[in-house]
């Protein structure tokens, strides 16, 4: 009996060792992963984006005039695009002072900083290249990678970025300080990995031009397309949909949005509207996390918004569910 207790007690204390060097491991190359710095190009554009010449001609402007009408303009756009295209406000909060990406133990505690200009905000000091790096890049002004999922804003034009820049540049001001991120011992390990790959790792080519100006809003595969770019994140790039990697593990799997069987064949506009606006399904069921998260911003879409969507989504070569 006794030698079976020492020989369970040696394998206990194996296994002990075993976790403790794996978990040594993780977290050496996890902070490795977080502490690099990475290199993109610099963009400058203006906030907002000026009225065209012919225009301020035909309305009779002055200068103070065309500035203050083209800060209109933006702030009106920023205002739309974060309240139906870029939802920001689910990550960041509602007061855009903070809130929670993701709170699962194990993985970690990720948390959407401060966009205000209280104290705690981390956007004061930003220059408009600070600005695309972190949406566009998902890299920190200092070169460090950030968990900004990027890869959803890759395709966002310059004037939209302006707008949203100068819509938060009028935001009240939130005091809160936002606890950095947080990774538990199996988000350390999926990190090391490479399970769970930061967005700036996600973009091949961080010099790549952005475009300057978005697609016409018009019904056309092309604006759909550019809409779409928001999808990528959780349906994957080529949006066959499947595991969300990197997200919260109560989150299902996300929907393929290709006309396959397994994904939108046979569905019409009205059950992808009903989908995007009720989250109900054709077959009845509902919706759930983190699709459900998506219901509010779709509900501001325009008409033209969501029939350029579903025209783009049916152009798609059908996929089987990734």
């Amino acid at each position: 009996m006794k030698t079976v207790f020492k020989v369970a007690g040696l394998l206990v204390l194996a296994l002990l060792l075993l976790g403790g060097g794996i978990y040594s491991w993780a977290s050496a190359s996890a902070n490795r992963t977080l502490a690099r710095t990475l290199d993109s190009h610099s963009v400058d554009f203006p906030v907002p984006f000026p009225l065209q010449e012919e225009e301020i001609g035909e309305l009779g402007l002055t200068p103070e005039e065309a500035e203050a009408l083209a800060l209109e303009r933006a702030m009106e756009r920023g205002r739309h695009l974060l309240e139906s295209r870029y939802p920001c406000a689910e990550c960041h909060g509602g007061d855009y002072g903070g809130g929670v990406m993701v709170d699962a133990f194990p993985i970690g505690t990720l948390m959407g900083p401060n966009l205000t200009s209280g104290e705690g905000g981390v956007v004061a000091d930003y220059t408009v290249a600070d600005w695309d790096r972190i949406v566009r890049h998902g890299i920190r002004p200092d070169g460090r990678p950030a968990v900004m999922p990027s890869e959803d804003f890759l395709l966002m034009s310059d004037q939209e970025l302006s707008d949203i820049i100068a819509f938060f540049r009028t935001v009240p001001a939130v005091d809160r300080e936002v606890p950095p991120v947080t990774l538990g011992p199996l988000g350390r390990f999926l990190v090391a990995r490479g399970e769970i790959v930061l967005s700036a790792d996600h973009l091949e080519d961080h010099f790549a031009a952005h475009p300057v100006l978005p697609p016409p809003a018009e019904v056309t595969v092309e604006f759909g397309r550019h809409l779409a770019g928001v999808c990528i994140g959780c349906h994957a790039p080529d949006l066959a949909g499947g595991r969300i990697a990197g997200g919260d593990p109560n989150w299902a799997p996300a929907a393929n949005l290709t006309p396959h069987e397994d994904g939108l064949a046979g569905w019409s506009y009205d059950d992808f509207a009903r989908v995007m606006l009720e989250e109900e399904r054709p077959d009845g069921s509902r919706t759930r996390e983190p699709m459900t998260f998506v219901t509010p911003f779709a509900r501001n879409m325009t008409e033209v918004e969501m029939e350029a969507l579903w025209l783009y989504l049916q152009s798609l070569p059908p996929r089987p569910t990734g």
